[in-house]
């Protein structure tokens, strides 16, 4: 087995309509029960906004540190779930269900080395 982060890939700005939300909770909520009846889940949560995180670099011997991210974009880092799947063609199986689940892009990046079960 191996570890996958499946990233949420959400766009900057306003988030949806309550009604919006409502629907993508109880989506989600569905697809972290199967993850964790199937043996999958290994853990996931949302994130706040780009606006409240802090960046901590390494600069001539010291650490620089500055509010918020460096880079802007379009997208930011929305929420993230950590799976154990036996293979890539697994990991995208729950991608793909998770970017159903959350209307979202997901990126699926694999862990270097092996899961320990």
């Amino acid at each position: 087995m191996k570890y996958y982060l499946l990233n949420v890939m959400q766009p900057v700005g306003e988030p949806p309509a309550p009604e919006i939300l409502a629907e993508i909770e109880k989506n989600l909520d569905a697809l972290n029960r199967e993850l964790r009846e199937a043996g999958a889940w290994v853990f996931a949560g949302g994130l706040h906004g780009p606006e409240s995180s802090t960046v901590l670099r390494p600069r001539d011997g010291d650490v620089l540190v500055t509010d918020g991210p460096y880079a802007e974009g379009k997208e930011m880092l929305g929420g993230f779930s950590l799976i154990k799947a036996p293979d890539l063609d697994a990991a995208l199986a729950w991608g793909r269900r998770l970017a159903l689940a959350t209307t979202l892009p997901i990126e699926v990046r694999p862990f270097m080395g092996e899961a320990e079960d």
